[in-house]
């Protein structure tokens, strides 16, 4: 172990200590008749109940004296996204969550949203989580449905949810998108409160749901899974977070029993309760039996979360170079999990060591989302996490071994963050000059801020950060009146990727209560780019889910990962995106395949999307047709 690291793990070690010795425990027992092993103790907490966040800091306010979240907008500028909602066909449909007041926090966290090309026609399709009523959980009344919306290539979009069969009708939150069976056709696993379900591609057009028969349903309050190949076996594994213990007979009420007669509020304001206070439930990893079944590993591999904490979004990546993915888990109110993969299908939970569990105040934050990605260009990960407002949101540097260092403050990401209560996130390189930058979507949580002088609102707008300088700082974009940055929604997750094949990256939300929002990008830049789908050999998984490529082009050596989830309970592109600038040519391309192998790829070309199989190199694909736009030129007319 090298000094660096003991001094890291000594510093956190007594952090940690000083940290757990201010929060004086209570205890608050929540139980539900729905799982096949209630737990038969109650659960320590801290005493403070609602979201850990910092303290409450004065509101900001534009010229207008309106909050920040919902304001401080811009009258001319570049014009970046266009809110294209409407147009595209997928405004008529809505979500739906629990009650209008929010009574309990089962109502107001939200649900995810996945890019799936479904019926591998090279376009991406979207598919929306919903959530659910208490008349329906009560067979009172019909339940809302999800909805998978077909891409129709010209920029619309058609509801074909009841033909696929993947309307769920439970009460939905996270999804992911992972080729579970290496069939070659990617498959879903949507996360509910309730029983899961696996939707298995039938290859024409519709789903079934298989997850009974591959024992992943669960059946408590699941969020933000992923798919990944943990122990190299070229099979996708699972991994699904767990949130709160939930019983619909006795929720937690302020003043109730249910909380130990505890009053919630929010900056002494009444409010619903949780989640500090309440009992968390459990994550799950399950391992691929290769049957078409899966087997609860999570105690045997390191990852049990005995803890219970309040896990929300999650995804694998090798974040310090040994081949092997590794495990992330963003845990409102609670500090994060980072698994290091220890090669022999367990983990070992470097989560306070690494940096990573808590922020540089060594105080744990609600973290929500998750980004990942080398916006150093440095050729290793860094995570983000986004959190509750009264905090900012947080970037851990990849410093090695796997190691990290919060640094929010020094790159210009704390203090705008403060008043929004941010979800979806990403890095991505929104102008392609060669250098990622970072997004995020915002929501409350509490609709009574909108009676309230607090400088935050239900409905926010999208943050938007430009890396400059090599990553030396994230400049904040402006958000021009009338463009898609200026959009003030109640969002929750939020999937990223190139919808429209034109080689610029586009942001899907999911909005609670709401009509979703398609965010398209259209950015005036003329950089070059280069996107990748990735094709894995007989011993990976097909999807190539834990690859990793590095590019290099006009001098620039770039790093992308194959990912399922992350962002926060959602599933972006799994096609690899680079912006390039204005180099006219890859140098080089070498990819990291699950299970070890290296290969160094040659590309005939810029501007347009690439299969490359494993082996095999560049494949003839989809995207060699005419109707792909693949140049400058063919976007060209995207104005706002």
């Amino acid at each position: 172990m090298s000094f660096s690291l003991r001094t890291k793990i000594t510093n956190i070690a007594v952090a940690s200590i000083l940290f757990a010795a201010v929060l004086p425990a209570v205890t608050t027992a929540v139980y539900s008749q729905d799982t096949k092993t209630p737990p038969n103790k109650a659960q320590t907490a801290p005493t403070a109940l609602g979201s850990a966040t910092g303290a409450a800091r004065a509101a900001i306010l534009d010229n207008q004296q309106r909050p920040i979240t919902a304001g401080g907008f811009v009258k001319d500028g570049a014009l970046v996204f266009k809110d294209v909602s409407e147009s595209a066909g997928i405004s008529t449909w809505h979500h739906h969550m629990g009650s209008v007041q929010k009574d309990y926090i089962l109502d107001t966290i939200g649900s995810g949203v996945a890019l799936i090309d479904y019926d591998k026609d090279g376009w991406l399709d979207l598919y929306f989580v919903n959530g659910s009523t208490y008349e329906a959980l009560a067979g009172k009344a019909d339940p809302p449905h999800a909805a998978l919306f077909h891409n129709n290539h010209d920029g619309t979009f058609t509801d074909v949810t009841a033909k696929a069969g993947v309307n769920n009708d439970r009460w939905g939150y996270g999804v992911a998108v992972g080729d579970y069976d290496n069939d070659g056709w990617p498959d879903l696993y949507v996360a509910n409160f309730g029983k899961n379900r696996l939707y298995h591609n039938n290859h024409d057009g519709t789903f079934t749901d298989v997850a009974e028969h591959a024992g992943v349903t669960l059946g408590n309050w699941s969020t933000g899974p992923s798919f990944g190949d943990y122990d190299g076996d070229g099979l996708l594994d699972l991994f699904v977070p767990g949130y709160i213990h939930w019983d619909v007979d006795n929720p937690p009420l302020s003043g109730t029993k249910a909380v130990g007669y505890a009053f919630c509020e929010f900056r002494g304001a009444k409010t619903m309760c949780g989640p500090r206070g309440l009992l968390g439930e459990a994550d799950h990893l399950f391992h691929n039996n290769g049957d078409g079944t899966f087997t609860d590993v999570s105690e045997k591999a390191g990852v049990g979360d005995a803890d219970h904490y309040y896990g929300f979004s999650s995804t694998f990546v090798d974040v310090n170079h040994d081949g092997k993915v590794d495990l992330v888990v963003t845990n409102d109110s609670s500090p994060n999990y980072l698994y290091l993969n220890n090669g022999n299908g367990t983990f070992e939970n470097a989560s306070f060591y690494s940096g990573f569990a808590l922020n540089q105040s060594a105080r744990e934050t609600a973290s929500m989302g998750l980004a990942v990605g080398d916006y150093l260009n440095n050729g290793s990960v860094d995570l983000f996490t986004t959190t509750f407002s009264d905090d900012y949101d947080t970037l851990f540097k990849n410093d090695g071994e796997g190691n990290f260092s919060e640094i929010s403050s020094r790159l210009g990401l704390a203090e705008l963050t403060y008043p929004f209560l941010s979800w979806g996130t990403q890095f991505i390189d929104y102008d392609n000059d060669g250098w990622k930058d970072l997004m995020t979507v915002s929501g409350h949580v509490y609709p009574a801020v909108d009676q309230h002088d607090w400088g935050t609102t239900w409905a926010e707008r999208p943050l938007l950060f430009h890396n400059v300088n090599h990553g030396k700082h994230f400049d904040t974009v402006p958000a021009v009146e009338g463009s898609g940055l200026a959009d003030v929604i109640p969002a929750r997750g939020a999937a990223f990727g190139d919808l429209f094949n034109d080689g610029k990256i586009d942001v899907v939300i999911n909005c609670i209560d709401h009509s979703p929002v398609l965010l398209r990008n259209v950015n005036a830049d003329t950089n070059h780019w280069v996107g990748l789908q990735l094709i894995g050999g007989p011993k990976g998984p097909r999807d190539a889910v834990g690859a990793t490529v590095f590019i290099t082009a006009g001098g620039i050596r770039q790093r992308g990962d194959v990912m399922s989830g992350g962002s926060f309970e959602s599933s972006n592109d799994q096609r690899l995106h680079f912006g390039i600038g204005q180099a006219t040519s890859i140098s080089t391309v070498e990819i990291h395949w699950p299970g070890g192998d290296v290969e160094h790829v040659n590309l005939p070309g810029i501007d347009r999307i690439f299969v490359i199989e494993q082996g095999k190199g560049v494949m003839p694909s989809v995207y060699d047709n005419a109707g792909h736009p693949h140049t400058n030129q063919a976007r060209g007319g995207r104005g706002a």
